[in-house]
This record gives structure tokens, sequence and C-alpha cells, in this order.
């Protein structure tokens, strides 16, 4: 398949620059995730891959060749839209026999390629119809299915699965992960959907503002986020995060209380993250910990989920079993796991 090698990649739209120099290294039949905020550049990186969309500087290179002037078609990528992009107008044999036969091939070879796609994607019911008459799942299969015709290098999906609905989104995420093990092709996936990121990607790289912020697989976005935008960005419910001040071993926010510190950790200003259920939560205002009040309690069968505001004035996200209840205001502590705490140097956001 493909390895790709992104160096110093900067785009600007006339004056404005969306990416601000970009160093990414993909590797042959990795499965790449692309997340962040709208606005942050990954989609623009996507098209920037495809050829849709020119580069301003740097250098893209598939398989040791460089990309940057070669036409979209002769980069040996194929895409999937959001928006599944098929021709009304055309069934879906035809659709997928399209962009074949702009490349030159045989109807034989292009029916065997059609043949062995709609096998793998269960499409063999629905090679006559219309787009119009298949579902959201259904036409997305097809938009995938007429990608892998073409047997390209690159597969490059732009949020392929935004358009359905919750149900659709589980299966059809499936089959990319089946198809993805079948075929073993370089996959690279924009979304927003976290749980698509990390349920589907060999590593996730996370942008923002037009910057990679950390590259990593999903588990070690998770545990040990870069710096605390990777660490409210990964994770749902997100991070709580607190600014708090490190001294005789002890953390602590003013008016609010105090925890013990994890070992080795300097004095000083600091930022500390903990995952729900990182944290613990009990009745009245007493011992290490810091008070607050509960806003509410969130429950959703196998687990609950507190949400207290602080004297300090923060919010933070305790997990609590599904049998635990706190009434909105009641006094509460909340206490931390000292190892299950990460911090972050306060002035900087990065991971200390």
């Amino acid at each position: 398949m493909a390895r790709l090698s992104l160096k110093g990649i900067v785009k600007r739209f006339k004056e404005t620059e969306v990416l601000h120099g970009i160093d990414l290294e993909i590797g042959d039949r990795e499965l790449i995730i692309f997340v962040g905020p709208s606005g942050c550049g990954k989609s623009t990186l996507l098209r920037l891959i495809a050829g849709l969309d020119p580069i301003t500087g740097g250098t893209l290179s598939i398989n040791g060749k460089v990309m940057n002037d070669v036409a979209p078609s002769k980069r040996g990528a194929a895409m999937v839209f959001q928006s599944y992009a098929l021709y009304p107008h055309m069934d879906v044999y035809e659709n997928m026999a399209f962009g074949a036969r702009l490349m030159g091939l045989s109807k034989d070879e292009i029916s065997a390629r059609i043949a062995e796609v709609t096998r793998m994607l269960r499409l063999e019911d629905y090679l006559k119809r219309k787009p119009r008459q298949l579902s959201g799942g259904q036409r997305q299969r097809v938009a995938i299915a007429r990608a892998m015709v073409r047997k390209p290098d690159v597969f490059l999906l732009d949020e392929p699965l935004s358009n359905l609905d919750a149900a659709l989104r589980a299966d059809v995420r499936l089959e990319i992960a089946r198809l993805h093990r079948d075929i073993g092709g370089t996959m690279i996936y924009v979304t927003h959907d976290q749980v698509e990121a990390m349920t589907l990607a060999d590593r996730i790289v996370v942008m923002n503002n037009g910057y990679i912020e950390q590259v990593g697989s999903p588990r070690e976005l998770f545990e040990t986020p870069a710096n605390t935008f990777v660490a409210t960005f990964i994770g749902s419910p997100k991070m709580s995060l607190l600014d708090v001040d490190s001294t005789a071993g002890k953390l602590a926010i003013a008016g609010t209380g105090a925890i013990r510190a994890p070992a080795g950790i300097a004095e000083g200003a600091l930022t500390i993250g903990a995952r729900p259920d990182g944290l613990s939560v009990v009745a009245g205002h007493a011992g290490d910990g810091f008070a607050g009040s509960v806003i509410y309690t969130e429950y959703l069968g196998d687990d609950s989920y507190v949400y207290v505001r602080l004297t300090s004035g923060e919010q933070v996200t305790i997990r609590v079993p599904p049998t635990v209840f706190f009434d909105a205001d009641d006094d509460v502590t909340v206490q931390a796991q000292a190892d299950a705490l990460h911090v972050f140097d306060r002035a900087s956001g990065q991971r200390v």
C-alpha cells in the first residue's frame, strides 16, 4: 500500500495561514485518524493530501515520491466524502464503475473488481438501485465501495459517518474496521467523533489551530496526554482540570481544600487533571479534599455522574455507582487518588 511523509506542510488562504508546518510520518497499512475542534485544519490537511487544494509550503511524499504538484488522479488516493457524492442518475453498479472506467480498465476487470467489493460490503442486492432508493448507511457503503474498486494506495475518509444516526454509525464503524483488517490499506480518516477515533485508529493525530498537539495510540492519548488541550479533548466526560498550589506534599486550592500530592511532584503553581473515575465524592465538608456543592446527578444505567461546583468556582465530574445519588445543592467533598492525577505546568499547559 503506501507510506506518507509530511514535512513542514504549510497552507495559506490569501494572507491567512491555517496550517503551520505540519510534520507527520504515516506507515504502510496504518489507520490514522485526525481529530480536533471545528476549524483546527484537519479537513484542510486531508484535502492537501488528496491534491484538492495546493500546498503553500513543505513537502508531501507518498512511497518516497514528492506529490506536491501531482494531479489528484495520479496520487493513488481515493476519497470518501461526508456527503457520499454519489451520482444520483446512476445506479449503484454504475457509480462504482465510473471511476474505474476513467482509469482505462477493461470491462471484465471492472466487473471482477465490483463483484469482489460488493461481496465484501454485502451490496449484491443493491446494484440496480439508484442512490435515492438507499438508506444513509447503504449510500455510505456504496461510496466506500466506489473507492475500493479503484484499489488506491491510500484511502482518505472525510467524516464519513457524520450524516448517519447513532445506530447506523456503530454498524458502519464496524464495517470500516473489518475492511481495514481485510484489505490492509493505508487509511487517513477525519472525524470529530471520539468514539470513532478511539475504536478505529492505530494512531490519532490531535490538531488545534493548525498545529499538531499530539500523535499517539488511543491508549497513549487517554493515559498520558501531552498537555491540557489533549487532556480535555480526549475522553468523555472530559477530564476535570484544577489550578492548585503544590507545597509540603499537598495540592491546595485556597479556600477550597487540599489533597495529597503524587510522589516526586515539585512545588509551585500547577494544573492537575483527573478523569471521572479518578475522583470520589462524599457527603459534607470534612477531611482531605475540595469542598463544593452538587449541580446535579446524571443516571446512565450502569454508571452515574455527579457534577460538582467547588467553592473556588471550578466544575468537576465524578463517576459513581448507579446506586449513589446526590440532590442538587448538597454539600460534598471531592477526593482524588494521587496515582490517578495528571499534572501539568500551569503556565504552559504541558505535562510534567
